[in-house]
């Protein structure tokens, strides 16, 4: 039964370490790639059949994005709204600091290699306890 455990711990530790390790990578790739998002003051307006935020870049120009349903209904009924705009790039905005995609693989890489981490310091405690 201990070969078992053993081996099951063993599998715990190469995956956790391994997977971690790549889901990391991928987090860190995602966050590079996703680029630099400013904090602007944007006004909220009414178009036709939706609603449309605009804003001033640093540069002085006007940029302007539809809002999503969910953003919309994020925003409700106020005449201005914070939101973010990615620097370099005209007319992308969104409404959090950071993108929920990096967010979400960096959870899961910590996670993941967590898990991993435990399964290697059980390995040891178990190696010294059998002596």
């Amino acid at each position: 039964m201990s070969n078992v455990v053993d081996i099951v711990i063993e599998l715990f530790t190469w995956v956790g370490l391994g997977a971690g390790i790549l889901l990391a990578i991928a987090a860190l790739i995602l966050y590079v790639a996703d680029g630099t998002w400013v904090p602007v003051r944007a006004v909220v307006e009414d178009v036709d059949d939706h609603r449309v935020v605009r804003w001033f870049d640093e540069h002085g120009g006007v940029n302007e994005a539809p809002l999503s349903p969910h953003d919309d209904a994020r925003i409700g009924a106020a005449d201005m709204a914070d939101v973010y705009a990615r620097r370099g790039s005209r007319h992308r905005m969104r409404l959090t600091p950071s993108s929920p995609l990096v967010r979400f693989v960096g959870l899961l890489a910590i996670g993941v290699l967590s898990l991993g981490a435990l399964a290697f310091a059980l390995s040891v405690v178990l190696l010294f306890a059998r002596g």
